[in-house]
């Protein structure tokens, strides 16, 4: 009785996930309001630009995950050369260089004379500085809530720490025309250690003791299912932080937080396209092609965020829209879940969609 009823607990949290973050967010632009001070105070408490409350909560998210993956999964997703290819490919060839091309598109030409020029340039910066940091830690929820090779989403999730290292200032400084960029390392560094070291860590230690002292049974039986609502119940907490806290800026400005977001999203929805197309032309089941597909719509807000406030300042334009993406970024990776769920009978006619 105790374990259907954890069950239908676990079962309201997945089954209304769209009504519990509709309500979080509310909740979040409710603390911001009515305690404006909130915000800024929890804003301040940062390491490497890394925001301490965040980091703690995603820790809380991505562990049990962690603990429920077969890390055999893991050493077999490494020696599987296509789906390591795809997502490559979209990262660091295709999505950069479409996100350029929506932030022109967008803030030059679709909503031209709605703001001024030199400000239409630094949100397309800070879009630009957002389009070519791949996502390396919360993309791990996502492929769990799309039921995706969580070996292929860890494998892919260190090799775009190690190439963003690599990659991502020659190929900022070549969309926004700048050279000399500096890349925050020590925002990689300590990001990758709470995001994916650490829970890693934990997680593998966990499921390895767990096991071996009681057995696969008890450990699935009555372990992973309340890790899967502590899960819930992070991601639902970063979502009323990062409103809190950042929150105020969509009722400050509506306007320019809608068209920075139009082209996020246009983004997001053409890459997430052309990723599925690329998992078809390299035969990639459902398992590899959703997080290819996720990987490819999600971003490292914080090493953009870095970036910003370094080239243009905190209160930059560009600083804004990488802002943005922090607010956007939750909501739109769980409409990509829900879109990439919904469309694996299209993409993968004759599997069963979960």
């Amino acid at each position: 009785m105790a374990e259907e009823s954890r069950a239908r607990r676990l079962g309201v949290w997945e089954k209304y996930l769209t009504l519990w973050i509709g309500l979080c967010i509310l909740l979040g632009l409710g603390v911001g309001r009515l305690f404006p001070g909130v915000g800024p105070a929890l804003a301040k408490l940062e390491v490497a630009h890394v925001n301490v409350p965040i980091a703690f909560c995603l820790f809380w998210m991505i562990y049990p995950i962690m603990v429920q993956i077969d890390f055999r999964r893991v050493v077999a997703a490494g020696r599987t050369p296509k789906p390591i290819a795809a997502t490559l490919i979209m990262n660091w060839a295709i999505k950069p260089f479409t996100m350029a091309l929506f932030a022109w598109l967008f803030l030059s030409v679709v909503f031209r004379g709605l703001i001024a020029v030199e400000d239409a340039q630094q949100y397309r910066a800070g879009m630009i500085l957002l389009g070519v940091a791949p996502c390396t830690a919360m993309v791990l929820m996502w492929s769990y809530l799309a039921r995706g090779n969580m070996g292929h989403t860890l494998v892919m999730c260190a090799i775009n720490s190690l190439s963003m290292v690599v990659l991502y200032a020659p190929l900022a400084g070549l969309l926004l025309g700048i050279s000399g960029i500096s890349i925050p390392l020590a925002t990689i560094a300590f990001s990758v250690g709470v995001y994916i070291v650490l829970p890693l860590a934990a997680g593998y230690l966990t499921r390895t003791l767990a096991i071996r002292r009681r057995g696969l049974s008890w450990f699935e039986h009555r372990l992973v299912a309340p890790l899967k609502a502590v899960s819930m119940v992070a991601l639902l907490l970063t979502l009323v932080l990062l409103f809190s806290m950042q929150g105020n800026l969509i009722l400050r400005l509506p306007g320019v937080i809608a068209m920075i977001t139009a082209g996020i999203l246009a983004n997001i929805l053409l890459v997430f396209a052309l990723a599925m197309l690329l998992s078809k032309l390299f035969r990639l089941g459902y398992e590899d092609a959703a997080p290819t597909a996720l990987i490819a719509g999600s971003n490292h807000f914080e090493v953009a965020i870095a970036v910003a406030a370094t080239l243009f300042g905190v209160t930059s334009g560009a600083a804004l829209a990488t802002v943005v993406g922090v607010l956007t970024e939750v909501p739109i990776m769980l409409m990509l879940v829900w879109l990439v769920k919904r469309t694996r009978p299209v993409f993968f006619p004759g599997t069963i969609s979960s």
